[in-house]
């Protein structure tokens, strides 16, 4: 069937930017007959734009606040009619219905309606479209034969394809933009129900149906490896409680890259978990994190952030080489020459909530390191954690339990120092940002030692007392989660750690805490766990 030629086309958008233009070619250059709707029409008659109303095309006026307009057999017989079916046409003939060959529509601004904070309940549901994603969905499911236009920056396109192609699109063309229409209404309906149930429904932290919207940012070069493909893509909010459109603020997703080679995949991932790590720390005292593969190699908090950075590169100065650093206030420049010229760090990415000019200068003289702004730091939490399984995924909300310092126990004969409490409180933030079977060491606010990520925690123990070497002399320690048997606190004991904090929980706790008490070392148990998989 050869592309038909627009005749006819119905008007009706909320954005209404370009349209005079856009219709002026339409009926001087084409001939093309407008129907439009309310304000729409109002707008194109006073551009001196030839216009058919809504309730000429229908014989209907236009009633009920606007609700009902279009919804009539006239406009979607007009439609949906098949050409190359004599049926369809006949039907149309017998009932009086003129064919529609273009339809340009957008949806009434439901998202911004219910970003507002203070919107009402009932002019939310007024925003519901109802009669857009109708002529929608008629048009593009028909595209073999009707022009879909949603966007105003695909008018010029469709305006030279006429042009070049006797006043018709191509079929090509009316399939990608039937192809975008279902995306588009697939959105909004989303959005719609997202708002809806939270408003209508009392549920725990997750629905029975969980729709997630993502929009690709970017391809990426590749994935973990070069043999696998990778792209970015930012989550859509769509009206959800808790999180709103402002929740994005000072996310990854959100950054500003200020110079520096595109993110691969890795960096994604590093920076992830390098900036969620860093926001679990008082956002009130400078604080730098370093990671490398998901794990940190150093943690410090100071009272200036050169201070910060230089402990928690002299953590592991072997493993932060290529590693991904986050800070939790503006860098400055002394920071900056400490890892540019001092240290000579290779940069894969740096995360902040600012820098100063000085330290964006010394920066550029690494001009493939990411530089990325967030604007500020959010604290804690955030959306719940989703991973991929075959076939599924698992989620589950973000570990931030609410910790009361107060009801720690200690269960052994040796209490801790004030000195011990404070840095066994700080190992235990540490914790949270190290994967499973952690032990961390601390003096301090500072990480001397780290041990993550293995099937036994006397394994992680080692590690940890390894990379700390004479600075596990006086050290104290935290375990993500309870010691089944007193290995790991002899390897600790043993290394001249003098305190630790653990859970607590096992049904060998008594074992543990026997091997405390023999060795004079405080134990604090703090009830709940931090492991992370």
């Amino acid at each position: 069937m050869p592309d038909p030629k627009i005749k006819r086309a119905i008007i009706s958008l909320t954005d209404k930017s370009g349209i005079e233009d856009f219709a002026r070619a339409l009926v001087d250059e084409f001939g093309v007959e407008i129907v439009s709707t309310g304000g729409t029409a109002k707008v194109l008659e006073q551009a001196g734009i030839p216009v058919v109303a809504i309730d000429e095309l229908t014989g209907f006026p236009e009633m009920m606040d606007g609700r009902v307009k279009t919804l009539h057999p006239k406009v979607h017989g007009g439609l949906l009619a098949r050409r190359d079916l004599a049926s369809h046409m006949k039907d149309a003939e017998d009932n009086g219905i003129g064919m529609i060959d273009m339809v340009v529509v957008n949806l009434y601004a439901f998202e911004a309606t219910i970003a507002k904070p203070d919107v009402d309940y009932q002019d939310a549901v007024e925003h519901i479209d109802i009669g857009g994603p109708s002529m929608l969905r008629s048009a593009a499911k028909n595209h073999a034969s009707v022009t879909v236009v949603t966007n105003p920056a695909m008018y010029d396109a469709i305006l030279f394809e006429m042009r070049n192609n006797d006043g018709a699109t191509t079929l090509k063309t009316r399939k990608d933009l039937a192809l975008e229409v279902f995306r588009l209404t697939s959105a909004y309906d989303n959005a719609i129900y997202s708002w809806l149930h939270n408003e209508l429904i009392e549920e725990g932290p997750f629905w029975e149906d969980e729709r997630v919207v993502l929009h690709k940012e970017a391809d990426l070069r590749y994935g973990e490896n070069p043999h696998q493909h990778a792209a970015f893509y930012k989550r859509k909010r769509v009206g959800v409680s808790g999180p709103t459109p402002e929740a994005d603020e000072h996310t990854l997703a959100a950054a500003e890259q200020l110079q520096g080679k595109e993110l691969s995949y890795n960096n994604y991932l590093d920076t992830d978990a390098a900036w969620a790590s860093v926001r679990e720390f008082d956002m009130g005292v400078p604080t730098c994190v370093i990671i490398k593969h998901l794990t940190p190699c150093g943690i410090a908090s100071g009272k200036t952030m050169l201070e910060a950075y230089k402990d928690a590169w002299a953590c592991d100065t072997v493993s932060a080489f290529g590693g991904v650093m986050a800070f939790n206030q503006t860098v400055t420049e002394d920071v900056a020459r400490e890892i540019v010229e001092v240290n000579k760090q290779f940069i894969e990415v740096v995360i902040a909530p600012d820098y100063d000019e000085g330290a964006l200068k010394i920066f550029s003289q690494k001009e493939n390191a990411r530089i990325l702004r967030t604007g500020g730091i959010n604290p804690p939490g955030g959306d719940p954690d989703i991973r991929a399984v075959e076939g599924g995924v698992v989620m589950q909300t973000v570990d931030t339990v609410s910790e009361d310092y107060t009801e720690f126990s200690c269960p052994t004969t040796t209490k801790p120092t004030d000195e011990q409490m404070d840095a066994m409180l700080f190992a235990w933030k540490c914790c949270k940002c190290v994967k499973s079977n952690a032990v961390i060491l601390t003096k301090g606010t500072r990480t001397v030692g780290i041990g993550g990520g293995q099937p036994n925690r006397v394994n992680s123990a080692r590690i940890a007392v390894e990379q700390a070497g004479d600075e596990a002399q006086g050290a104290v320690a935290a375990s993500d989660a309870f010691l089944p048997f007193p290995d790991t606190l002899e390897v600790l004991r043993d290394a001249g750690v003098t305190a630790l904090i653990q859970p607590g929980g096992s049904i060998r706790d008594d074992l543990s805490i026997e091997c405390a008490n023999e060795a004079g070392m405080p134990m604090v148990f703090t009830g709940h766990r931090h492991f992370r998989h």
